[in-house]
């Protein structure tokens, strides 16, 4: 029987991050066995050291350093998943902390149901719970399905991941952004008997880091890099349309708009702008030809003016701003009359984000 039934793996960068507090949530407020993998990413691990404190000596950690010269979270984790020897993973970031008893509530649903993943509710620095990903009826916990229950709207895999069945599944190295994209599409794809602890105590994201990673700009195409990994995934090139569908409407309405918004608030954005989104577009096109009549009209009303001949940035960014307010029938309504209640459409998506949120006692902010 292994020692541990969890290896947590938290990499960090930087001497700002409130190690301390992240090994502690694990350490102080765990009854199962678990091992705690610090790894110190292009920075002296005697700093880490340091700041982890009176936890630095503790049995159940360890701390290990990789000098890749890399700016990016893939390398530190893949390492931590190497070494790894519990049945079970779960990565924890560095200035974000788990609630009490969360790895034991994991474990207890995984017991129960045999989940290859189990997902953990997400606590978001506001204190609203993460409505991402939208099972079905807000309420789904148990044999979740990948299309079915929105599963690619969960980037990260947060939460418990079996070793024995993903025991060679790594993180993306070598692109900009999105390094976990595959790796979670991937479990919420091709994992067995998936469940998601929707009540129980979770995952909770702090906003006090400013020095995040993956929030730095980048070139279009290094922010998109990981879709060159997910065109060779076998699963994926095997996928049928309403799951190829799933994960790019998603891929649109999450990182294409965010990317835009980003490249827009740049100091002088011209033309160029528009034209390699244009090439973004019709890529994911190729991948799935019918993939836009299931977003919103306010949506389509972006990628219109992306198409236009005439680049003009300050009506993107409006656009770009009116497709969030959801309570405008433009930004829940299809331009298709026939794809309004389609499971990938904005109406069901965003129905079940709020009703996943109702269900804590917060304001919904799906979408």
């Amino acid at each position: 029987m292994p020692q541990y039934a969890v290896d947590v793996i938290i990499p960090v960068h930087s001497a700002s991050r409130p190690i301390a507090r992240a090994v502690g949530s694990v350490i102080d407020h765990t009854d199962a066995p678990a091992r705690v993998t610090v790894i110190a990413h292009n920075i002296d691990p005697a700093i880490i050291r340091t700041g982890l404190g009176a936890y630095a000596e503790h049995p159940h950690l360890r701390l290990l350093a990789l000098a890749d010269g890399i700016p990016s979270p893939a390398g530190p984790m893949n390492l931590g998943f190497a070494e790894a020897s519990a049945p079970f993973t779960a990565l924890l970031g560095s200035d974000d902390e788990f609630a009490p008893g969360a790895i034991d509530s994991w474990l207890r649903v995984q017991r129960d149901t045999g989940a290859d993943a189990v997902f953990a509710r997400i606590r978001l620095a506001g204190g609203a719970t993460d409505p991402y990903p939208p099972v079905r009826r807000g309420t789904r916990r148990r044999e979740l399905d990948g299309e079915a229950d929105r599963l690619a709207y969960r980037s990260a895999p947060l939460g418990l991941v079996s070793r024995e069945r993903f025991p060679d599944l790594r993180m993306t190295e070598g692109v900009g952004s999105g390094e976990d994209l595959v790796y979670s599409l991937t479990t919420w794809f091709t994992g067995r008997h998936l469940a998601y602890d929707l009540d129980g105590p979770g995952y909770v994201c702090h906003g006090d880091a400013e020095d995040r990673v993956t929030a730095a700009k980048r070139p279009l195409a290094e922010d998109f890099g990981f879709l060159d990994a997910l065109e060779r995934t076998p699963w994926f090139v095997a996928a049928g349309t309403a799951v190829r569908e799933a994960i790019l409407v998603k891929i649109i309405r999450m990182h294409v708009f965010d990317a835009l918004r980003s490249h827009l608030a740049s100091d002088s954005p011209d033309g160029a702008v528009a034209d390699d989104f244009r090439a973004l577009l019709g890529r994911i096109a190729g991948l799935a030809p019918r993939v836009e009549r299931l977003l919103s009209v306010a949506d389509g009303r972006v990628l219109s003016a992306l198409r236009d001949d005439e680049f003009d940035a300050a009506r993107l960014t409006a656009l770009l701003a009116a497709r969030q307010r959801y309570t405008h029938p433009s930004a829940i309504l299809t331009r298709n009359p026939l794809a309004v209640f389609h499971r990938q459409a904005p109406f069901r998506t965003l129905l079940a984000g709020a009703l996943l949120q109702r269900r804590h006692g917060l304001p919904s902010s799906a979408g």
